[in-house]
């Protein structure tokens, strides 16, 4: 189902200005918004998923399983936030950033498809990494949380092995004032017949 737009932006740097507008909150947590336009858009799951949850380390440890992966010659995908230097660095294939290009085209496709539905920003660039995933054919994909865990954009995706790096006091606001209630969010993204890797 595809919606008439007035104007399209038409470079990477006009369409992060636009999702960042699109939701007027910066945290929007929940999964039925994006779980209903992956759905729309007949995203896949990759056939191997590796979820990291953690309240520190869930780079480092996307960034050395990328390494190792990309090194046995696996096609992997990872997606990651914050990033440091550009909105590209998200979204890489075999260790190297998505090109503008690449990043625009998913970007249109995903508001093409999802009309009236409000998407936040982190909600826009993982639909866009799955949606290059797919396109690019990955054998695994490498998916940072990017806040807490059960809620978060990337549980869509039932991974085959979840991390959890640690568990510290962050985004209380959100998720809960003990580890143990930031512990049960960032649990969220354990399945019941997926392996679990707890570093904390």
């Amino acid at each position: 189902l595809r919606f008439q737009r007035q104007s399209v932006p038409s470079n990477l740097q006009e369409w992060l200005a636009y999702i960042s507008r699109i939701n007027p909150r910066e945290i929007d947590l929940g999964l039925e918004r994006i779980q209903r336009i992956a759905q729309a858009m007949s995203l896949s799951r990759p056939p191997k998923v590796v979820t990291v949850a953690g309240t520190n380390g869930k780079g480092s440890v996307v960034s050395v399983m990328e390494s190792l992966l990309c090194h046995a010659g696996v096609s992997v995908g990872a997606y990651t936030s914050p990033h440091l230097h550009c909105f590209n660095e998200r979204i890489r294939l075999q260790g190297l950033p998505c090109d503008d290009g690449l990043i625009c085209e998913a970007f249109d496709e995903i508001d093409a498809i999802r009309g009236e539905v409000s998407l936040s920003y982190f909600e826009f660039a993982t639909l866009a990494a799955l949606w290059i995933f797919q396109r690019k054919g990955v054998s695994v994909a490498l998916l940072e949380v990017g806040l807490g865990g059960r809620l978060d954009a990337v549980n869509i995706l039932d991974p085959d092995v979840s991390v959890i790096t640690a568990v510290g006091l962050d985004h209380q606001d959100w998720l809960g004032h003990s580890r143990e209630e930031i512990g049960l969010e960032k649990a969220g993204i354990l399945r019941q017949r997926g392996s679990f890797v707890c570093g904390d």
